[in-house]
């Protein structure tokens, strides 16, 4: 007998006893169900856990032009000041500082004539005044570090302070040139109206901007409301800038306020940004590692790589500086110097130390999490199994004079023990079917009405439908063999 005729067979005598079927279905449904709704709930738990982490910057990598530190063998992070060992002279410059293209002018038919941004010898500074002002990054510096790997995001960066103005009010604040991936990399971020510029808009140069909440308030703001900024005009250096969104931040921890650096300051494209200072280089590049505990592979890679672009040789030290938020964190700390020396010299794996084992640590506890999560939720398709096996058992009984014609008209035992498999494997997979719209949806309402965060994925609608499969084959298996065991004699006399 052929699979096909044995599924026909099968589904025929199922729906000769529809309610027995229908609540054997709903055990299956509940059970797979209650699986898909657990392991959803359990990802989705540790995906928020590990966005979290990344939105405190766990994961952050900041690279700044310029670097008052030597290279050295053994390099912990410390601040080393190798300024005196090469008999340089103290720089006057600040990182911020960017060095420019030498345009010193702007032609009587160059649009961008009327501005009133510092002139390109205002910034240029003094080309020799050491390491801690180099602006040595480049786009194509960037461009190079996103094809490293462990690296997710990468955006330039070039920050100027300036005068923004909305007809008669003016507010000074802190002018971001940056990527289309900053809002990525921030991930507390959420837009309180519009967008982000584009790739498109960055590509082109395009005069667009998107104002921080803070900033946003104090220029559109009227009577504690803000007006609808989405398409209005900004003048920075006298150029019009179209604002294209609002950003603000998720956390209820700590609001958005004056100074803050991040809202209280508006973002244009880097690109555009350099055509008006007339400049080519970054102030910093800002990157992610795809995982907190590869932080400190990533950080090394990055030097490495940037050593090698800029042709740095192994006694010079670098031109640039790699911070990780661990790093950071003692520099914003008010130690002292030779205390913050001290605690980096003798902890040469920080960043692993602070990044690596809180990563493993969540890992390990969303694991637990889900596993115990799909235990819980396994009770109730070994329910649904149980209900299988009884209900075929029962079918065996009611349907013995059935098999004893069966088997005297010239079917095999093995013919009889496939149709009671393929009944009980029709059951756990029709079952297990309406389980996975049943979980999808708890799952989805789950999100919705409860604000939890859940993830199904697609391996995990594979799993739940496979284990329903299993399930059929495991607890059909005893009932089929059962029949296919039954004296054809005995059994035509069955009454």
């Amino acid at each position: 007998m052929s699979i096909g005729s044995s599924l026909a067979i099968a589904v025929k005598a199922l729906g000769r006893h529809r309610l027995q079927t229908a609540l054997t279905m709903l055990g299956m449904t509940i059970g797979v169900a209650a699986v898909l709704t657990m392991i959803a709930l359990g990802r989705g738990a540790e995906a928020a856990i590990e966005q979290q982490v990344r939105a405190a910057g766990m994961n952050l990598v900041v690279v700044t032009a310029g670097n008052y530190k030597l290279k050295t063998e053994d390099d912990f992070g410390g601040v080393v000041d190798h300024q005196a060992r090469l008999g340089a002279r103290e720089p006057r410059a600040t990182s911020d500082e960017l060095r420019v293209v030498p345009v010193l002018f702007h032609p009587e038919n160059d649009p961008m004539e009327k501005h009133d941004h510092p002139t390109a010898s205002q910034r240029l500074g003094d080309l020799e005044a050491g390491l801690g002002a180099a602006a040595t990054l480049t786009s194509d510096d960037a461009d190079a570090i996103r094809r490293l790997g462990g690296v997710q995001y990468v955006a330039e960066g070039v920050h100027q302070n300036a005068h923004v103005v909305n007809g008669a009010k003016r507010w000074f604040t802190r002018l971001n040139g940056t990527d289309v991936q900053l809002p990525l990399i921030r991930r507390a971020w959420t837009f309180q109206a519009g967008r982000f510029f584009t790739p498109r808009e960055q590509r082109n140069a395009a005069q667009v901007i998107v104002v921080g909440s803070v900033a946003a308030q104090r220029l559109f703001g009227h009577d504690g409301s803000i007006d609808d900024p989405i398409g209005r005009e900004l003048k920075i250096w006298n150029q019009p800038f179209r604002v294209v969104g609002v950003v603000t931040s998720t956390s209820w921890v700590v609001a958005p306020a004056p100074g803050d650096g991040q809202f209280d300051a508006v973002y244009v494209p880097f690109t555009a940004l350099h055509r008006l200072l007339n400049v080519s280089k970054l102030n910093d590049i800002t990157i992610t590692a795809a995982s907190t505990g590869e932080v400190t592979r990533v950080s090394k890679d990055v030097t490495e790589l940037l050593r090698v672009r800029h042709g740095i040789g192994p006694s010079m030290p670098d031109d640039f500086t790699v911070a990780t938020q661990a790093r950071q964190a003692l520099a914003a700390g008010g130690m002292r110097p030779d205390v913050a020396r001290a605690v980096v010299g003798n902890v040469s794996g920080l960043d692993k130390v602070t990044l690596e084992q809180l990563a493993k640590t969540l890992e390990r506890a969303s694991r637990t999490m889900t596993a115990l999560l799909a235990c819980i939720a396994g009770v109730s398709l070994l329910v649904g199994g149980i209900g299988i096996m009884n209900i075929m058992l029962l079918s065996v009984t009611e349907r013995t004079r059935e098999i004893g014609v069966r088997r005297a008209v010239g079917a095999r035992a093995s013919d009889v023990r496939r149709q009671f498999v393929a009944e009980a494997i029709t059951l756990s997979l029709v079952g297990g079917f309406a389980g996975v719209v049943l979980g999808i949806a708890a799952s989805m309402g789950i999100a919705q009405f409860l604000r939890w965060s859940t993830s199904v994925s697609p391996s995990a609608v594979a799993l739940s439908f496979g284990i329903a499969a299993l399930v059929g084959v495991f607890f059909g298996w005893y009932p089929a063999r059962q029949a296919a065991r039954l004296d054809p004699i005995q059994s035509l006399r069955y009454e």
